[in-house]
């Protein structure tokens, strides 16, 4: 487990974002898109909140 939030460069499809999240907190990162996938079924601002943490946490090494 990774002790800082960044994105995944090694697990990634679009941004990395769900690699990273999936990195720094120990689980799978098949795991953490099926969980945003399906929270997008959801009203809310999940796309949204996707696209901002793409743009502010670093890339990973």
């Amino acid at each position: 487990m990774t002790t800082k939030l960044t994105r995944s460069r090694r697990n990634r499809v679009i941004g990395g974002v769900c690699g990273g999240l999936a990195e720094r907190f120990g689980w799978k990162p098949r795991t953490v898109r099926i969980l945003f996938v399906l929270s997008c079924l959801l009203p809310g601002p999940q796309f949204l909140l996707y696209l901002l943490l793409w743009i502010f946490i670093p890339k990973g090494y």
